[in-house]
């Protein structure tokens, strides 16, 4: 038996068959980043790197319970969501996540899969909206997600501080707000707490295989808070990640190939 306790994250979202983003990407990060993972499964998804075919989602107390089984049994230093699916889910794993009271949670807004593929009902939006963002420690959206959430079309720079204060407004305690649809020379997120704000930048990876970059990135700052490290620093530490993880993205399929984070370990 090993000395010591390793750090445990829960993953709230949806299984990806193909295996790039979602549940298996959040259990990948998680192992290799040296954090126990656990799931509470929100859908199950047919799809492949050509896109998503079928959807169907579980019972919402289902995944109430599955968030609250772990949570009692094990415990759990840290969470994320990822697709949420429907109003109904979003509502149960917001109840179930204040009943666990479970102090530390990642929402990644999830909406439309990289092919396009719609992952939230759209009534689920206000349900996001809510009841999931007040209870995060940070939320993670892209340009078209934080448009939804803030109600403003992101285009720019500007627009971007302009949706995370509209985000903050909803009672998250942090955004992460990523730039990667500027398509700029440098691939520039917008980090906005109440103490401020601060662009975090790396290089941008000319990929097509992308697939799974979101999921991979919250996964890898929920790893890294659940191991005690501060916010900004978990926000930083997963963008390095997420960065390797393109450079290293697979080219297996006949669509769009996900990232790695199985970078760190050699084939």
């Amino acid at each position: 038996m090993r000395a010591g306790r390793r750090a445990r994250a829960l993953t709230i979202a949806g299984s990806d068959s193909g295996g790039g983003a979602g549940i298996q990407a959040d259990l990948k990060t998680f192992s290799v980043l040296g954090v126990y993972g656990m799931t509470a499964i929100t859908a199950v998804t047919v799809q492949d790197t050509r896109g998503v075919r079928r959807a169907e989602t579980l019972a919402p107390e289902v995944v109430a319970e599955q968030i609250a089984t772990v949570a009692s049994d094990i415990g759990v230093d840290a969470a994320k969501t990822g697709m949420l699916a429907t109003a109904a889910i979003a509502e149960a794993v917001a109840e179930a996540v204040a009943a666990a009271g479970i102090g530390i949670l990642v929402v990644d807004p999830v909406s439309v899969s990289k092919h396009g593929d719609p992952l939230l009902a759209p009534d689920a939006v206000g349900a996001l909206r809510l009841a999931v963002l007040p209870l995060a420690t940070l939320v993670t959206p892209n340009l078209p997600e934080a448009s939804s959430l803030a109600g403003i079309d992101v285009r720019s720079h500007e627009d971007m501080r302009r949706a995370a204060d509209a985000i903050l407004e909803l009672g998250a305690g942090a955004v992460l707000v990523k730039g990667g649809h500027l398509y700029e020379e440098r691939a520039s997120d917008l980090f906005v707490d109440a103490g401020g704000q601060e662009w975090v930048e790396a290089d941008r990876i000319d990929t097509p295989n992308t697939h799974g970059t979101g999921c991979t990135l919250s996964a890898a700052i929920t790893a890294h808070l659940a191991k005690g490290a501060t916010l900004r620093d978990a926000v930083l530490a997963g963008k390095a990640f997420v960065t390797e993880a393109i450079r290293s993205s697979l080219a297996i399929g006949g669509g769009i190939g996900p990232v790695d984070p199985l970078w760190p370990i050699e084939p």
